[in-house]
């Protein structure tokens, strides 16, 4: 009998290969670490492409020597992937570059100047700076400008998802929900944008040199001959189309609208939610297609969210993290001690995670004040911890503002959430009741759930997500911390930008980094 869905999660420093039951029990898992980017220049972030689709037939075949019973009631698989990381691929589909990852800070030049009349009513509504920096951000533009005779020869420009379905079915095919970032798609009708549109203008890559897209639970193709040989995965077992990591952990912690948020702790870190109404909860950033047709999820990111724990472990955190390879842990459980040994507020030190400029903040850097002797190792990686805490928290309240909705729930995804600690900050940050899923797999569990759904296991994807989503333990929100983060949130956090916005853009002026937008 097949009836276990594999789920592949390409990260931005890892891939995941994952077995789960229909009920959404995680049966077993194999993880491939890799580095998240080489950086030719500085500013620059590249990965070589091979490296998702080796580690993904590594992960496979990993899973099939350690439990084959499993592999051999494979029913479907189902690819999510990290987001705005695009491969230029030729007609056979072999990589004609490597991939400019969502972390790289290159620029482009505009290719876009509207009419003057166009210009005068973009300044006028203050959208102008906005809609260079999208344009600046964009790496087709990039490419186009700086490689020609690299586009010249793609035959498919397509997300990370894309690139992997091609090698599994030999399809150039993807699903809608995967399209998200510096691309030509109409997010309000999750499809492709017109010639006329102003996406496409902005974008403008030829419509031949995109993927077909399709939706969520929709087919992509069946595994090849070819890709069964290197993953070990049966040859004709269906791929289904899924949905970006993001979108995938937002139905994989149960959030079906807008009294409920998810919140990832991961590389980026993200507060999502789910709703019918299409609503930009910052200016130019659409809510992006969920991984329920019809549905989108409004969200708010921070660049490099919990990478800051990724970098406070490799630069302070040598010990515990040996002593977490010891014990077999994640190194944030045993990163718990250092936030007992410091109190709610870090005494006083503050953090701001704006490691990149956005579209809201594009001169933003990130800044940690208030140092004091008193000040130890556990106060940098509390302020590290809380200051992530009220850059979601912040972030949520430009959602509800859009929705005109109180969210008075939150899910929890992601490797930081494995801290008990860290989930319970954070729900006195948020003074919100805070569930945490039975798996912290939350993105590869979104995508056996919409694996499952388009196999026919449930009838509708409100079915599969009850059915499949379990909470582990809720975390309920300390009124006495509560309070403290509230008044540092709202007298100390919320004006430390406007603060030193003006040291922002001296910095800029005189070292050039970040890079203005010409």
């Amino acid at each position: 009998m097949r009836d276990i869905l594999l789920s592949i999660d390409c990260g931005t420093q890892s891939l995941r290969a994952l077995l789960f039951s229909r009920q959404g029990l995680l049966l077993d898992k194999v993880q491939i670490h890799y580095e998240a980017y080489s950086s030719p220049k500085p500013g620059w972030a590249e990965q070589k492409p091979e490296i998702f689709w080796d580690s993904l037939c590594e992960a496979t075949n990993l899973l099939k020597k350690r439990c084959p019973e499993y592999f051999e009631r494979i029913a479907g698989v189902g690819v999510t992937t990290q987001r705005d990381s695009m491969v230029n691929v030729d007609i056979d589909g072999n990589p004609l570059r490597p991939v400019i990852t969502w972390l790289d800070q290159r620029k482009a030049m505009p290719v876009y100047e509207p009419n003057s009349f166009l210009n005068f009513v973009f300044k006028c509504v203050g959208v102008n700076n906005a809609l260079r920096k999208l344009q600046a951000d964009a790496k087709c533009n990039w490419i186009m400008q700086n490689e020609p005779e690299i586009w010249e020869k793609t035959a498919c420009y397509m997300q990370v998802s894309g690139f992997l379905n091609r090698r599994l079915t030999g399809k150039f095919k993807d699903s809608t929900a995967s399209q998200i970032g510096h691309a030509p798609f109409n997010y309000r009708k999750a499809a492709w944008a017109s010639e006329s549109s102003l996406n496409f203008k902005l974008f403008p890559i030829e419509r031949s040199k995109l993927p077909e897209v399709v939706l969520p639970g929709e087919l992509i193709g069946e595994i090849t001959n070819e890709a069964s040989l290197v993953t070990g995965i049966p040859a004709g077992i269906p791929v289904v189309a899924c949905g970006s990591d993001k979108g995938c952990e937002t139905i994989g912690v149960g959030v079906l609208d807008t009294t409920m948020a998810s919140l990832s702790f991961g590389t980026t870190a993200t507060v999502q939610t789910t709703t019918d109404k299409y609503f930009e909860s910052i200016r130019f950033m659409p809510p992006y297609p969920a991984p329920i047709p019809g549905k989108y999820n409004p969200e708010v990111e921070i660049f490099r969210g919990y990478w800051m724990i990724t970098w406070f472990k490799n630069e302070f955190g040598h010990k515990e993290m040996e002593k977490a390879e010891e014990l077999g842990v994640a190194p944030e459980i045993i990163l718990n001690d250092l936030l007992h040994e410091s109190p709610p507020g870090a005494m006083g030190l503050m953090l701001q995670p704006y490691w990149g400029p956005g579209l809201e903040h594009p001169v933003a850097k990130g800044s940690m004040i208030g140092f004091g002797d008193v000040h130890k190792k556990p106060h940098v990686y509390r302020a590290v911890i809380e200051g992530l805490g009220y850059g979601l928290l912040d972030g949520l309240h430009k959602i509800e503002k859009a929705s005109g909705r109180k969210v008075t729930y939150l899910a929890v995804s992601g490797g930081a959430s494995q801290s008990d600690e860290i989930c319970q900050t954070t729900a006195d940050i948020f003074n919100l009741k805070l569930a945490r899923g039975r798996t912290t797999e939350a993105s590869g569990l979104g995508a056996a759930m919409i694996t499952a759904v388009g196999l026919g296991f449930y009838k509708s994807f409100e079915d599969a997500i009850t059915s499949m989503s379990v909470r582990d333990r809720v975390f309920v929100p300390d009124p006495a911390r509560a309070k403290i983060y509230d008044k540092l949130y709202r007298r100390v956090y919320k004006n430390i930008f406007k603060a030193l916005k003006p040291l922002y853009e001296e910095i800029r002026e005189i070292t050039g980094y970040p890079e203005k937008i010409r």
